[in-house]
């Protein structure tokens, strides 16, 4: 038998399998009472002809203005349900927080840490290490003066690398990534990296393809139909990827193990170290190597993109919009002068503070925040939705919420500003989620973002490159919505 006869021959028994699956996975969605209404499903491949697999958040906003906010759309042969709007995302993620509390466990997540760490894990490793983690960032300063000093030193460092373009364009993607990737690392390493160091270099490019990947069609794909995951693609690099990156993880706390000082501990590997040392004879433990690897790479990661990301969209939205530049420098001018921006200057600084929040909100940069799974069977809003069943929580349609932001299409700082000019605080701004399931980091990204976002707007204005009349404001395909313009002109000011 030749290998391409061979090839054919297994295709279409796949095919054949995914069929069958196919009309008795919709056989059994027919019999749900009250499940959430959605489109029409065509065998094998659900609702994939109708959905756009670059921007899928795009496809869900128009459903959700045809079947309410909370409907079901089927991904192959995987049956998942929308949440769109403030009230609804608040509703299911707050006041429901147990039921929708799980993660989703779909294929490449699966393949990427095999439900270990914290971002993409449940049940009691969940909750054990996110208590470890966010109890630990706190001992090593998060929230506190001390992670803020950090802070500062990283930005001196990103500075004097802007100064040396002395006012001509440069890519500013790769250094952005670099300068707030250096804050967790210090947390999770005990030092920071240099930005000329081949090994940060190549963890940094690393994650950089993982995220943009993870947004791929192709992965888009593999996830609905894993079964054609002996196929070449994507997803096969994703893993290739994140082998690396774990086998440095894994050179480093060994490294660390070899001078560790329980009375000494210097970065977040050294406590977690402790704590497996503390529990060695428990069986049970899950302070292991393993978890150690998927919680260190998913917080660098995480510590390094979303931020990174955010201050990309704040200073390309500060060369758009001249007159909010301005005024933010103005501000920071008369509040500190030429001395440091501290994190605590937010609340002199009004029109700063909802600039960036602003940004956040419109850069919009997870707009199908991070898959749910629900923990049990649960009734919402008139819907009955089984346990087990993939949720996702549309926060585009939270922070574009026609019902709480005014100009929701617009980026207008007015939207945190009251008729005084005083900062409020809106409770549809949610891009860390909300629930059980926020932003670990939280509380130190948004200091990252004041102090980054304010010390680089009291040093320097941006500016397009030369010969360039307008800023190009669309979205790379990724995991997180990345600017595609990277290169601007940071020009000093004093």
């Amino acid at each position: 038998m030749s290998f391409t006869y061979s090839i054919a021959v297994c295709f279409v028994f796949v095919v054949t399998v995914l069929y069958i699956l196919n009309i008795l996975s919709n056989h059994k969605k027919r019999a749900l009472v009250n499940f959430p209404p959605g489109p029409k499903c065509l065998p094998l491949i659900g609702n994939l002809h109708i959905l756009d697999l670059n921007k899928p958040h795009l496809t869900f906003l128009k459903l959700s203005r045809i079947y309410g906010p909370v409907f079901s759309i089927q991904m192959g042969m995987q049956r998942m349900v929308v949440l769109s709007g403030y009230e609804t995302v608040k509703d299911a993620l707050v006041n429901h927080a147990d039921e929708f509390g799980e993660r989703g466990r779909i294929p490449i997540f699966q393949d990427m840490d095999h439900g270990m760490g914290l971002t993409l894990s449940n049940g009691d490793n969940w909750k054990i290490m996110r208590r470890f983690t966010i109890t630990t960032l706190r001992d090593f300063g998060m929230g506190k003066a001390s992670i803020e000093e950090n802070i500062i030193e990283e930005c001196h460092h990103l500075i004097q690398h802007y100064e040396s373009f002395k006012g001509k364009p440069f890519d500013n993607s790769l250094i952005m990534n670099a300068s707030v990737a250096n804050i967790i690392v210090a947390i999770l390493l005990g030092h920071r990296m240099s930005y000329k160091d081949p090994v940060f270099l190549r963890l940094l490019k690393l994650t950089n393809e993982n995220v943009r990947l993870l947004g791929s069609p192709m992965v888009s794909i593999y996830n609905m139909f894993p079964v054609l995951g002996f196929l070449p693609g994507s997803h096969k690099t994703i893993i290739k990827n994140v082998k690396e990156l774990c086998d440095f993880i894994r050179t480093t706390f060994v490294n660390h193990l070899k001078v560790l000082d329980v009375n000494d501990q210097r970065s977040f590997i050294d406590a977690f170290l402790v704590r497996q040392k503390e529990n060695e004879e428990d069986s049970d433990s899950y302070f292991h190597n393993e978890n150690l690897t998927r919680l260190v790479r998913s917080l660098f990661a995480a510590g390094m993109d979303t931020t990174s990301t955010t201050l990309r969209w704040a200073l390309l939205l500060m060369v758009k919009y001249r007159d909010i530049q301005e005024k933010v420098q103005e501000e920071i001018a008369r509040v500190v002068g030429a001395a440091q921006p501290h994190y605590s200057h937010r609340r002199e600084m009004p029109f700063t503070y909802a600039v960036i929040h602003e940004v956040q909100r419109f850069a919009d940069i997870l707009p199908t925040g991070v898959l749910h799974e629900t923990a049990k069977d649960v009734n919402f809003r008139g819907y009955f939705i089984p346990k087990g069943t993939y949720v996702i929580p549309l926060l585009t349609s939270v922070l574009k919420d026609k019902t709480q932001f005014k100009n929701p299409e617009t980026f207008d700082p007015n939207h945190f500003l009251d008729s005084e000019g005083n900062f409020i605080t809106k409770e549809a701004f949610l891009p860390f989620s909300a629930g059980r399931r926020a932003c670990a980091g939280e509380t130190l990204a948004r200091m990252e973002l004041f102090i980054f976002f304010a010390t680089l707007l009291q040093k320097f204005t941006f500016n397009l490159p030369p010969g360039l009349s307008d800023v190009d404001l669309s979205s790379a395909v990724g995991f997180t919505l990345t600017p595609l313009q990277k290169n601007i002109c940071a020009i000093p000011r004093f």
